[in-house]
């Protein structure tokens, strides 16, 4: 089981939003470079639109970070593919793939907010047809050097060439889903792996729509193999389960109370946030031990996975403090999972 961070490099309290714009960047990579020396295997960073977030740009930051890396695998988490030119996409992470000597790949999903549509000028009522239209090109594009293609929502590709071509053969691309069946069945189809969003409720619930990919897939002609499940949750690891609570709650309740009122939420409380903490609950919070005991019944309860990644910059916790749950994770997370795993994958 691959482990690993997602990031939106979010800037949201009074400490991290007095910080320059230029300090973000630079702990961002740092803790990139981090994740990579303590054996992390892979590191994501979101796409938004929005004041609060530093990650309007992921490609950029991805290749900033490919220089300063050696072995962990770069991807978007994910690319807001609905609004972006599946052309100019893929040239960008086929270049990543390039700078990082093979190790890009791409999360494309169609995110969970709407401000790039009117910022590039999309409709929301095209919304699925958007996705489904942009992923089907994406997929062409990595197959062939020069395309024809003809679809509703961009000009018609005639054969011309789309350069640079990356290392790998294919370029992965993961589909990013949330909770809609369909989505879930239009990846299996497609035969892509899956990276599931579950940052809310019981990990279990989620298991019915994992069969249904599974099944898509399976119908489709694809092998197992083929259909790797992933999931990305809150997460957060400190040395004590305690000292972890008390390190994430604060920052992510006033975040999610913040995006609520935009959505019609009520505010968050901590009987809601201690929900999340209970051996069914999603989120991945506590010392180490218990965040890969979590894991591993995670796993079991979605038939397996092959990746988990932590979303852990939610609340606005402390650069150094995030350095040291990048630690614990590489250093104590990982070894237990592996242990655990080890068996089951001779």
């Amino acid at each position: 089981m691959q482990i690993g961070i997602d990031s939106f490099a979010l800037a949201y309290d009074d400490a991290s939003v007095a910080l320059r714009p230029t300090d973000h960047m630079r702990n961002l990579i740092e803790q990139m470079a981090y994740a990579d020396q303590v054996g992390l295997d892979v590191f994501g960073i979101g796409e938004h639109h929005r004041k609060e977030f530093l990650d309007s740009a992921p490609a950029v930051i991805l290749a900033a970070a490919a220089a300063r890396t050696k072995k962990i695998r770069l991807t978007s988490a994910v690319a807001v593919l609905s609004a972006v030119d599946p052309v100019r996409l893929f040239e960008q992470f086929a270049t990543l793939d390039l700078i990082s000597q093979g190790r890009a790949e791409m999360v494309v999903g169609r995110g969970s907010f709407i401000d790039a549509f009117p910022l590039f000028g999309l409709d929301l009522n095209d919304y699925d047809e958007l996705f489904a239209e942009k992923l089907e090109l994406l997929l062409k594009l990595r197959d062939e050097e020069h395309p024809q293609w003809s679809g509703q929502f961009r000009p018609a590709l005639t054969g011309q060439g789309v350069y640079r071509r990356p290392l790998q053969e294919p370029l992965p691309i993961w589909v990013g889903v949330g909770g809609t069946p369909q989505s879930f069945v239009r990846a299996g189809l497609l035969g892509l792996p899956l990276m599931v969003a579950i940052i809310g409720g019981e990990t279990h619930r989620f298991r019915p729509l994992v069969d249904l990919y599974r099944e898509a897939g399976r119908q489709a002609g694809f092998s197992p193999d083929q259909l790797k499940v992933g999931m990305h949750s809150l997460g957060y690891v400190a040395d004590t389960s305690k000292e972890a609570v008390e390190d994430f709650y604060p920052g992510f309740a006033r975040v999610m109370t913040d995006i609520g009122k935009e959505r019609g939420w009520a505010p968050m409380t901590r009987a809601q946030f201690d929900s999340q903490l209970t051996s069914k609950g999603a989120w991945l919070l506590g010392e180490p031990e218990e965040v890969a005991e979590k894991i591993l019944r995670h796993s079991e309860a979605l038939g397996g996975i092959t990746r988990v990644t932590f979303q852990m910059n939610a609340a606005s916790v402390p650069h150094e403090k995030l350095l040291h749950a990048t630690e614990l994770l590489g250093a104590k997370v990982a070894p237990i999972l592996r242990k655990e795993l080890a068996p089951a994958a001779a």
